[in-house]
């Protein structure tokens, strides 16, 4: 199982369009790479910090896919661009992507 992360890091006065991820983006990406290999989705709301401070993370997504090769077909797809593409229409936050193996 390859798997694909991306945080939104929290900072103020920062974009960030929950309702348009969570009803636009996140179908988009269920629909885009159904097809090569995605398995799940899970999408994570930053609520606080460990110590009870702000979040450090505004969204934490978790793409899970059937294999290394799955999630890179998916990625480099034009649909991936797509995807990229969508990002300003919910926010202004640079997000950090990070590749796993489970």
């Amino acid at each position: 199982m390859a798997v694909f992360t991306v945080l939104y890091p929290a900072r103020e006065g920062a974009k960030f369009d929950h309702a348009y991820y969570d009803a636009h983006h996140i179908p988009l990406v269920k629909k885009a790479f159904a097809e090569t290999g995605l398995t799940d989705v899970q999408v994570l709301t930053g609520v606080s910090a460990g110590d009870g401070g702000p979040a450090p993370f505004v969204k934490i997504v978790t793409l899970f896919f059937r294999d290394a090769e799955a999630m890179q077909a998916s990625l480099t797809s034009p649909q991936g661009a797509e995807l990229t593409a969508d990002v300003p229409n919910f926010t202004d936050i640079q997000p950090i992507a990070q590749i796993s193996v489970a």
